[in-house]
């Protein structure tokens, strides 16, 4: 179910252009599992399924013209691996393919 569109304009830039993120991945067949997830090691802004593969992604948007995806840097890769290495092993995964996605999001 959509976010109604008269809230978007009170929720934070990044959270809503997370939102639309995952509208938008939905909309193209993935099937989302969860959105946030986060361990001590790091984070992982989404977590689907697109087939057999699973996903996650790294949700970065940006209001000025600089490309979003060259924000994310060495250190922010390694805590995105090391918190789907956690989920991985929570849910007994470690069988199945999986891959890493950079969803960029522009105010444009």
């Amino acid at each position: 179910m959509p976010f109604p569109i008269f809230l978007y304009r009170l929720i934070p830039f990044g959270r809503r252009s997370e939102i639309l993120g995952i509208d938008y991945i939905r909309s193209v067949g993935y099937r989302i599992v969860t959105s946030g997830y986060r361990t001590k090691e790091g984070e992982v802004d989404v977590i689907a399924w697109e087939g057999d593969v699973l996903v996650f992604m790294e949700v970065k948007a940006r209001q000025s013209s600089a490309p979003p995806e060259d924000s994310v840097g060495f250190h922010k890769r390694q805590r995105i691996i090391r918190a789907a290495q956690t989920y991985v092993a929570r849910h007994r995964l470690r069988e199945v393919p999986y891959r890493f996605d950079i969803l960029a999001v522009t105010a444009n």
